[in-house]
């Protein structure tokens, strides 16, 4: 066994490696960016390591300083975590070149993965069955529109090289191929360097099955399936294991064809072959197809680890270091079900927008395991995923590991940036989901019930007075006192309106809202606010009020004497909805534009979004050019005022 690895990553992927290597008696080295200088990896690592600017290509994407930090520390071995480099060939053989072990499988098995079309035929050769559709090298639009045509709509154009939703566009109609087909070749060219794409024939009610393989170079096992087919713009929301529906004689049949798969290159560590399913009549042994293969830990390791009591990390050490299969595939078995929830600092409302932010407060339930590399007082940084944890429950059976998940997000606790926490609970709660029935456009089709923004109850609205004035520390005996009685304030809450409040003693007041007299008081740190399902928790700091658990939401307190501008000069503007890096603008200083003119494309965590006009008009003034970073709220594109 090693005695010390550098980790080449960061966040919640580089602190749960640390965790694991130091179960096994392992140190390890952390390496970071001036933006991670105080991250909750740095801390944990036995040592830690600069590797340059906050933006990955002068950081995280630094191969050649990683491999020095290295060998400057005495490490013998790296492991890349996922994303970054983990799937880099010519980074493993700049490792292999050092005298130092990659922790993962080799570079000719990387390649041999990395570009979906080879990886497609590969597959086909190797009698894994793969979806109808066009992998060759001809990437001249028309030919692509063709094969599109042959395959039949609708379609799905996904780049050859990379994952994670990145360059990847649905075309349901001919005349919006050329379109997608520049947009997902665009994508595909910033986030891989690689512009080429393949078309695939898109199943209509997909699901996303996939199988946990490891090998040591020589054999391999599988460790059964997890179903990830609840997706938002084709990146995984929760995923559970095992698949709901699973029959043994499909997984039977799934399970040998990913063996098979990782058997024909040779396959060393922990890997993931991902098939699309037809879930139109039930889960049957000739309706899946490959899709891929990552050559890497899958961020949904951990239900894994769940159900079958095995660490994987620990296997990718052990196997790294010389050993053979840890165990065999007879030894092998499931225990349970489980679940993982994505919690991500993000807009779900505003097309799910990554978002920034100060954590002034976070707190997990003790009913799941948490993965996370972040702390209250962290950043949520611009230049980074923007994932806070990862919620992961185990039950005995599926019902009750759901029932554990919905406990744990309603205990979970963020307060600092906008989050998918609400969203993750309502998708606990969706009938579809619940049942088992689950497909990857359940989010889309019932997005709107899923995001919809319940009108605050009373006692919540009284809630946040309370927490506005810092009611739980009001403690003085005298707090509420005056001969003249009550003493009334005013608290205005942005969506609600002016209210009023009076403190009536230590950690009390009451609350004038809607022709009622709500009574709050102080139980430590929370509240007993009258109508309320039980006690309340909450936080409110920089003007911005956080009630936490199942019934979760915000408010804003509004400043008496702020201005905003008027809904005229808002709708002339259009501002950057994140932080982000302009990469293309479409219009100038007197075109003219109708409703959902393209202005100009925005790239931000690595995806590209693009922002359109929200009215016609003509343009009066362009403010931004492409490749300018932006912060959020920034004006890029002003239109002349409305007759």
């Amino acid at each position: 066994m090693f005695d010390k690895i550098l980790i080449a990553n960061r966040g919640e992927i580089a602190c749960r490696i640390i965790r694991s290597a130091r179960a096994l008696g392992v140190k390890s080295v952390a390496v970071y960016s001036q933006a991670d200088k105080a991250a909750m990896h740095v801390a944990l690592a036995d040592q830690a390591v600069a590797i340059g600017g906050p933006a990955p290509r002068d950081s995280y994407l630094r191969g050649q300083a990683i491999i020095q930090a290295a060998l400057d520390t005495g490490a013998q071995a790296i492991h890349p975590g996922y994303g970054f480099l983990s799937e880099n060939p010519e980074f493993v053989a700049a490792v292999e070149e050092a005298g130092l072990v990659f922790i993962g499988p080799s570079q000719s098995a990387i390649r041999a993965m990395g570009l979906k079309d080879a990886a497609k035929a590969l597959m086909q050769d190797a009698g894994v069955p793969v979806v109808p559709g066009y992998h060759g090298a001809n990437q001249e639009p028309e030919h692509l529109a063709g094969a599109a045509d042959a395959i039949g709509y609708p379609v799905l154009i996904k780049a050859v090289a990379g994952g994670g939703g990145k360059g990847m566009r649905l075309v349901e109609r001919p005349e919006d191929f050329a379109q997608a087909l520049s947009s997902a070749k665009s994508e595909a060219a910033t986030a891989f360097g690689n512009d080429a794409v393949l078309v695939e024939k898109f199943i209509l009610k997909p699901r996303h099955i996939e199988i946990q393989i490891f090998g040591d170079g020589v054999d391999a096992v599988h460790l059964f399936e997890r179903d990830c087919s609840l997706q938002r713009r084709h990146q995984k929301v929760i995923e559970e294991a095992p698949a709901p529906g699973m029959t043994e004689e499909m997984r039977a049949e799934m399970g040998q064809a990913a063996v098979r798969a990782a058997r024909a290159i040779g396959y060393k560590g922990a890997g993931t072959v991902e098939f699309i399913v037809d879930g139109a009549r039930g889960l049957r042994p000739d309706a899946f197809w490959f899709m891929e293969m990552n050559t890497r830990l899958q961020v949904e390791h951990p239900v894994t680890e769940a159900i079958t009591g095995i660490d994987l990390v620990e296997w990718q050490l052990r196997v790294a270091a010389g050993e053979g299969l840890p165990m065999t595939q007879g030894a092998l078995s499931i225990s349970g079900h489980a679940f993982e929830a994505r919690l991500y600092a993000e807009d779900v409302p505003a097309g799910f927008l990554p978002a920034t932010g100060h954590l002034r407060h976070l707190r997990f339930s003790e009913v799941a395991r948490n993965d996370t590399g972040v702390r209250s007082g962290d950043e949520i940084s611009p230049w980074y995923d923007p994932m806070i944890a990862k919620v992961i429950t185990l039950g005995p059976t599926r019902v009750v590991a759901l029932k554990r998940l919905e406990a744990a997000l309603a205990d979970t606790e963020v307060s600092g940036t906008v989050t998918n926490l609400g969203f993750l609970s309502a998708l606990t709660r969706h009938p579809g989901f619940r049942a088992g029935d689950v497909d990857t456009g359940l989010i889309a089709r019932d997005l709107d019930m899923l995001c919809r923004d319940a009108k605050p109850e009373l006692w919540q609205i009284a809630a946040a007075a309370a927490l506005a004035i810092d009611l739980p520390y009001l403690t003085d005996p005298l707090t509420g006192f005056s001969q003249s009685g009550l003493i009334w304030q005013s608290v205005d809450l942005e969506d609600v309106g002016p209210l009023r409040i009076a403190v009536t003693g230590p950690g009390q007041a009451r609350i004038k809202l809607d022709d009622r007299d709500i009574s709050v008081r102080a139980q430590g740190d929370a509240l007993r606010v009258e109508g309320a399902p039980g006690l309340v928790r909450g936080l409110c700091a920089e003007g911005r009020i956080t009630l936490f658990g199942a019934t979760s939401c915000d408010f804003v307190l509004r400043d008496p004497l702020e201005r905003k501008a008027g809904a005229e000069a808002a709708s002339a503007l259009v501002l950057a909805p994140m932080p982000g890096l302009v990469k293309a603008v479409f219009v100038a200083a007197g075109d003219t534009v109708e409703v959902g003119t393209r202005l100009a494309i925005l790239e931000a965590m690595k995806m590209e979004h693009s922002l359109t006009a929200a009215r016609a008009g003509t343009i009066a003034e362009v403010l931004t050019q492409p490749g300018a970073q932006v912060e959020a709220g920034t004006a890029l594109v002003v239109l002349e005022d409305e007759a």
